[in-house]
């Protein structure tokens, strides 16, 4: 069966992005699944999610990019059981400027992961909170988008936006590309806001909507702080539940 890669995508800050890259690659590794995740946001939240020291790195998917090492040289293998890792931090938010003039800048991730994707089961890519170079690049590696989206007021506002941009890199990049799916992330079943979030994008989008809602929940926040993926950090919270039962629902669309 093909594995599968995927973009975890919205160009608007604190949805939940990287907690669902986090989180959503924990769970399916938990599952007994290989995955590779992939930092793509220059902050390299997710890398340091996992534990590992992002000022400290020698290779980071900025090396990658520039062709400064090769993909072996910034893997870091087993930062939990079943991850691997290519780690990012600040250095990435000057690629952008270097790369102008680079033939073919937006497949240089894509033809750097072909020469290991086939080793995993999963590739999620955590993209940075803008529509991007570095968002193209994760594009048109990706199989799939996967959107968050918090349940507040403006949610709907980037929506069309991205949609627009995943549209454009399918027309012009990467034919084959889809959206995964609609992620309602900090979900609070007591108020009438989240409820009316939920049905607005259902009336707005016949994209795929993720039946699992994340919902606002403390010790999700806390985990990062920690170093750990929440089903690590607390395995019996909301939090860890709700990102295990999207694992099931994302290995079910496989194929």
């Amino acid at each position: 069966m093909k594995n599968r890669a995927i973009a975890v995508a919205n160009q608007k800050g604190g949805v939940g992005k990287t907690t669902t890259a986090i989180n959503l690659s924990a769970s399916l590794a938990a599952k007994g699944k290989k995955v590779l995740v992939i930092d793509m946001d220059p902050q390299g939240n997710t890398t340091s999610g996992f534990g590992v020291d992002k000022n400290e790195l020698e290779n980071t998917v900025y090396e990658l990019i520039l062709g400064e090492c090769s993909i072996q040289e910034c893997l870091l293998k087993d930062v939990i059981e079943n991850i691997s890792l290519i780690p990012s931090n600040v250095n990435l938010a000057a690629a952008e400027i270097e790369l102008i003039g680079v033939e073919k800048k937006e497949f240089i991730l894509k033809n750097e992961v072909d020469w290991i994707r086939n080793q995993y089961d999963f590739i999620v890519i955590d993209c940075p909170p803008s529509l991007n170079m570095l968002t193209v690049n994760a594009m048109t590696t990706a199989d799939t988008v996967l959107v968050p989206i918090q349940c507040e007021y403006y949610a709907l506002e980037g929506l069309s936006q991205l949609i627009h941009t995943v549209n454009l890199v399918r027309e012009r990049l990467n034919p084959t590309l889809d959206i995964e799916g609609i992620l309602f992330t900090m979900y609070d079943a007591r108020t009438n806001l989240s409820m009316q979030v939920v049905e607005n994008v259902k009336d707005h989008l016949n994209q795929k909507i993720y039946k699992t809602m994340i919902p606002r929940n403390i010790r999700l926040a806390e985990a990062p702080s920690y170093g750990m993926p929440i089903n690590l950090y607390d395995p019996k919270s909301a939090g860890a539940e709700s990102y295990m039962a999207l694992a099931d629902e994302v290995i079910k669309r496989k194929g």
